[in-house]
């Protein structure tokens, strides 16, 4: 059964290699008009779409353009980008730093630290969603994900998350 069992027997000169050789060949076309059919539903923007997904960081958006740019080369259709684990998204670093700045004295030093960390954290998802913008604004459509306070599992929690994908976050 099978290419690779087929093509041992055949290898090993079986009880007759011409018909083995001849199934190992109808086998071999079977698949290619598979990949033929899958090839074709792929380049077929009616059928198929890729939905890019990246975080806000470096490495991630770097890959996804990578990505972009390979899936152009084939053919594949690919205008969706998902941008996941955005810190308040409907708000930008500079609105939370002047939250900080009139209210952050008032903190314990803990939340002090951590209110730090995350505007650091924000300014920097703010560049690489800016980029995203910059690179993908108009040719895409760009979906900013919120960061959540617990992990997607379960079908409520899926659905619930899902409700975001269509019907994003207002950026105005």
């Amino acid at each position: 059964g099978g290419l690779i069992g087929q093509a041992t027997s055949l290898m090993s000169g079986g009880n007759n290699p011409a018909a083995a050789q001849e199934q190992l060949m109808g086998k071999l076309e079977e698949t290619r008009a598979v990949i033929n059919k899958v090839n074709e539903a792929f380049r077929d923007p009616t059928k198929t779409t890729f939905v890019c997904v990246a975080i806000p960081e470096f490495l991630s958006i770097y890959e996804t353009e990578r990505l972009v740019q390979e899936l152009s080369k084939y053919g594949i259709d690919s205008h969706n980008l998902v941008v996941n684990q955005v810190l308040f998204p409907e708000k930008d670093a500079e609105e939370l730093t002047e939250w900080y700045e009139g209210n952050g004295a008032a903190l314990p030093k803990e939340a002090q630290e951590i209110c730090t960390k995350l505007l650091a954290r924000k300014r920097m998802q703010d560049k690489y969603i800016g980029q995203c913008f910059d690179l993908y604004g108009d040719d895409f459509h760009v979906v900013l994900m919120p960061l959540l306070d617990y992990e997607v599992r379960g079908v409520e929690k899926l659905k619930t998350f899902s409700e975001l994908l269509i019907h994003p976050v207002d950026m105005e």
